[in-house]
């Protein structure tokens, strides 16, 4: 039954860890004694506050590996949630709790259908991989990104990454996510003459020498996109000047940007060509740039074609390909030559008060996940079944 379904009670499992950024709260200790039991070996990998968890069952290739966190934001007021947001709870269908669209009941899923898929083929070809982080929704500087220097190191690849992010819109698999924009954020410092209203004369207004420049970022065309991205968006997300006082020119203005490029841009570019337009205008400035990650998109090849066929499998639907949205731990993956999708559940409720998730959907998505792995790992590029398999799993390993 679907009420008791093993990914459900996984899921109910660690929503009730109060896993607040970067807490994990012993979710990555459940998840590791699970994969334990079928030859996983077990890594964990703590950099500062940030827990992390590597583990690996085979040594062959090519190596699928299943990406998350168990991180959650903050609940916001208690008062506002229908019942204790750690505390599963299931109401006509949905399971609610923080963490259960974003990420916990993709993990859950993950988690349930490697063991149903370890059970079905114990002697499958290549490897799988959980890559698990409490550092996702926070500042993602000791996650996912060193893990993936850590491998790197030691010569590890990933061949092919699935990412549980929320990536549906309306339906489970109607979107899966094949690439994300870069991210660049610019702080800008205009400096003026601070003084009086009445005299402007002996002042600078910093607005007004610098509205020009300012008008013509948001207006410029940055790109046109391409056959999977939008054109690049210029964004001012803050703007602040002034003393307080209604008879006071301000001596400086401050203004907060960021753009969403494509992968016709790349930062340097970027950078150059912010500066060239402010260069023309009348006024001294300071700016300082952070790069939030570079866009990357992975084309149609034999992940995206497995995951969409493992959709229709499962829900009988199409799935349509985008590369909308915030960043995603897909960025630091990417560049070590995996082929990345982000495949999750609605994405209605994440970060939201009530946030909640389709008890169906969990069944569902464990479903999908296993038919992803079926195809990559016990059949060859041209979806043949091998004549024979080599048996690559290790035994299992206590931890480290």
């Amino acid at each position: 039954m679907t009420m008791t379904s093993p990914t459900l009670m996984l899921a109910c499992d660690l929503i009730s860890r109060p896993s607040v950024t970067p807490e994990d709260a012993g979710c990555q200790d459940l998840i590791a004694a699970r994969l334990e039991r079928l030859g996983f070996r077990i890594e964990p990998m703590r950099f500062g506050e940030v827990s992390n968890l590597w583990a690996r069952r085979g040594d062959a290739g090519p190596l699928l590996c299943f990406a998350g966190h168990t991180d959650v934001v903050p609940t916001g007021p208690l008062a506002d949630w229908a019942s204790d947001p750690f505390v599963p709870t299931i109401r006509a269908g949905q399971l609610f709790g923080r963490g259960a669209a974003d990420m916990k009941g993709s993990i859950a899923a993950m988690v349930t259908a490697v063991e149903s898929f370890v059970a079905q083929h114990p002697d499958h070809q290549g490897s799988i991989a959980f890559l698990i982080t409490s550092d996702e929704e926070g500042p993602s500087v000791d996650g996912t990104v060193k893990v993936v220097e850590r491998l790197q190191q030691r010569g590890e690849r990933i061949d092919y990454a699935l990412v549980g992010e929320p990536s549906s819109r309306a339906r489970l698999g109607d979107s899966i996510k094949n690439g994300r924009r870069g991210s660049l954020s610019g702080w800008l410092r205009i400096h003026g003459k601070q003084g009086h209203v009445a005299y402007p004369q002996l002042a600078k207004n910093p607005f007004h020498a610098s509205a020009e420049a300012l008008a013509a970022l948001c207006a410029e065309v940055w790109d046109e996109g391409n056959d999977y991205f939008p054109p690049t968006s210029f964004q001012i997300a803050n703007l602040s000047m002034g003393t307080g006082a209604d008879n006071v020119i301000p001596g400086h203005l401050e203004a907060q940007f960021n753009l969403r490029f494509s992968t016709e841009l790349d930062p340097a570019a970027i950078k150059a060509r912010v500066q060239g337009i402010l260069d023309k205008g009348d006024f001294d400035y300071e700016i300082r740039w952070r790069l939030s990650g570079s866009p990357f998109v992975t084309p149609v090849g034999r992940l995206v074609e497995a995951v969409r066929g493992a959709i229709q499998d499962a829900t009988g639907i199409e799935t349509e390909l985008s590369t909308a949205g915030g960043t995603s731990d897909g960025r630091f993956i990417a560049p070590m030559g995996a082929q990345v999708v982000e495949l999750g559940p609605i994405n209605a409720t994440i970060h939201q008060v009530n946030e909640c998730v389709g008890v169906d959907e969990l069944v569902q998505l464990s479903r999908i996940y296993e038919r992803t792995l079926e195809e990559l790992l016990t059949k060859d590029e041209r979806g043949r079944a091998p004549q024979t398999r080599v048996r690559d799993s290790p035994k299992p390993n206590s931890s480290s």
